[in-house]
Order: C-alpha cells, then structure tokens, then sequence
C-alpha cells in the first residue's frame, strides 16, 4: 500500500508553480476532480518540499512544544511493555515530523529498560533528513507494509491521520452529492457534484439539512486496517493521537494552515498544509475489525494527566529554575489550549494489557 501523504523517497519535486497549473489542467481536460484527490495532491507536494514546522514553519505540534509529550509517549510504551512480560518489541512511529517526539520517547523508554529497533513511516526527503539527525539508527519506510513481521510493534502515530485525503459529501435539496473541486485558471473552487446512493449515508444523517458536509477518509480506514492486521497477528499495540471527533457526525472541517494562521483551503495548492478532523469512531471500527481491543478515545488532557505531567513539570522545573515559567507555559498549552481538541485512542491486541490511562 502507498502512504498517499507524501510521495516516494526518491521523488523529485516539480517547480514551485507546476502543481496547480497541473491541477487546472487535469480539471480542464477531464472535468473536475474529487476533494480527496485535491487533497492528496496538494499535501503530497507540501510534505515532499519542506520541514512544515515550527517558528518558521506552518504549524507546530505536541512534541515541538515540549519534551514533556515525547517522554510521556514514552513511558506510555515502556509501562505497556513491561506489564505484557517485556518481550522482544520494534517501537514504530507514523509520520515522525523532525524525530523530536522519536528522540525524547527513546530517552524515556531506555530510563524503563525498552531499547527497541525504532521504525520511521515516512516518505518525505526533507523530514527524513531531520530525522536522521536526531534518530540516526532508525529504519525507514514508505509505508506499513515493510514494516518486520517477527515480533510485536508497538506503534505510535501523533497526528498522522489528520492529513490523509478525505471524501467530502455535501447535501443538497435534491439529496446528496460528492463535492469536487473546479478550476477557473488557477482558481480552485469547490462544486456538488454527482448525486451519491442515500444507502452509503450514515441513517441518522441522511434528513440533514442543505449545505451538510460528511467526511469519510478511506485512506485512513485502509492505513488502520492494515496496521491493526500487524498487530492482531504479531501482538503489540498502537496509540493514535490527532483533532478529532466520534462519528458520524455532520461538518466541514477540510482546513488549510500557513504561517501558523488559518488560510482557505481551495488557494495555492501544494503550498499549505491541508488536514481533516479524524473520526476516531471509524478507525476503532477498522481497528476492531481486525480483532483488536479498542480503549478511548480520550481527551490529550486526560491521558497526559493520567501520565503524570504535573509531576513531570514540577521534576523538570526543579531541575531548571531559570526555565520554570516557561515549562509551566509548556504544560499549559499541552493540556488547555491543545488538551480537549486532541485526543487519544489506543488498540492493543487482546492479550496484551489494558494501556496506562484508560483503566490499566
């Protein structure tokens, strides 16, 4: 299977402006083209052209705020790990950005006695080099299906989903349609398109009223499915976290991001990053599918509560008086402004403990 969030190591990217004079086209010899594909194009150029993050970036994450998530994760793993007898493990991250959350995880997870082979899902040449820089032993792939098969995976994937490629359907008087995205020049537009089967609406929504947006991703139900195919056979476990929601629900969350400030979505293609809310609901049914355990989702403030951030904080800011106000800044961030918008949903196989957390 083919991450369809960023293209193959070896790729070479076009020219700044050959993404949407290649979008208009494709639109203006074949007619428009779904929000999904749009979407994987757009981000497949992104990713494979920059390091998005930080100050100078487009957005930030959990890990680049602060060490304290990382080391979290980390102990998150080694706690599951040791309880589950402490077996032979390769420790896997999808979508790595810099390595940040990588290098503090292992910091922590040796402290406990985990040394695990470390595993990058991840395909795009300049965070690869990043990485690589913080992680030099890690082994990377282009997808989870070079991932080895002879021992469990413990898997950890912090915003990853949000940016697989979705399917928007919108409602219309007449029913409901797909939206597609039109060109005009070089401006992109989204339109209704063909009227889609009521039978592939979820029942409780299918009376919503005009303008009603669904998302569906079947990029990601695919990427779950075969990850939690992985861990159903060789054990292990996985702890998704991401912006999300419980489906199915009614919403247009198809959002762009540049220069950490919110841009329209439909503008300068390949340029911004692209990213949906996640419907945690739809990965726990492909996840349970496979016959995993499903725990959460919760709120990032409740698991990183339950993990022992306080106490993390207070530990750091003695150690780091100078740093103290700024720590507290940090924890405050993780667990107000990102902690309720995020959340958390682990899968484990059955036989393996219930997770830190959620009860265990």
């Amino acid at each position: 299977m083919t991450n369809p969030l960023i293209p193959p190591a070896d790729h070479k990217p076009e020219p700044e402006d050959a993404l949407p004079e290649r979008l208009a086209r494709a639109i203006a010899l074949a007619g428009p083209i779904p929000v999904a594909q749009f979407m994987a194009a757009a981000n497949a150029h992104y990713y494979g052209t920059r390091d998005p993050l930080g100050a100078a970036g487009d957005f930030t994450t959990s890990p680049e705020i602060s060490q304290m998530f990382g080391e979290l994760v980390g102990l998150w793993c080694a706690d599951l790990w040791d309880r589950a007898g402490r077996p032979e493990v390769h420790w896997v991250e999808l979508g790595p950005g810099r390595g940040t959350l990588a290098a503090d995880a292992r910091r922590a997870m040796a402290r406990a006695g985990l040394t695990p082979t470390l595993h990058f899902v991840e395909t795009s040449p300049p965070l690869r080099t990043a990485q690589a820089q913080r992680v030099d032993e890690a082994r990377w792939h282009d997808s989870v299906d070079t991932l080895p098969t002879d021992k469990p995976l413990i898997v950890v994937a912090n915003e990853f989903f949000d940016a697989l490629p979705i399917r928007q359907i919108v409602r219309r008087g007449d029913g409901w349609h797909e939206r597609l995205v039109a060109a005009q020049d070089l401006l992109f537009l989204p339109i209704a398109g063909p009227p889609v089967p009521d039978e592939i609406i979820p029942g409780p929504l299918r009376e919503a009223e005009a303008g009603s947006v669904i998302e569906v991703s079947p990029a990601s139900v695919a990427v779950m499915r075969s990850l939690s195919m992985r861990i159903a056979a060789q054990g292990g476990a996985a702890l998704i976290v991401d912006y999300g929601y419980e489906g199915p629900a009614v919403a247009d969350t198809l959002q762009a991001v540049r220069g950490h400030a919110y841009a329209n979505p439909f503008d300068r293609p390949g340029e911004q990053d692209l990213s949906a809310h996640v419907d945690f609901t739809t990965l726990a049914a492909a996840a349970q599918g496979a016959g995993l355990a499903i725990f959460g989702p919760v709120t990032q403030r409740d698991l990183l509560g339950a993990l022992g951030i306080d106490q993390r904080t207070a530990a750091l800011a003695r150690a780091h008086p100078d740093r103290a106000d700024a720590l507290l800044a940090d924890r405050n961030r993780l667990m107000q402004d990102m902690g309720t918008l995020f959340r958390a949903l682990a899968v484990t196989r059955p036989d393996w403990p219930v997770p830190a957390g959620y009860g265990g």
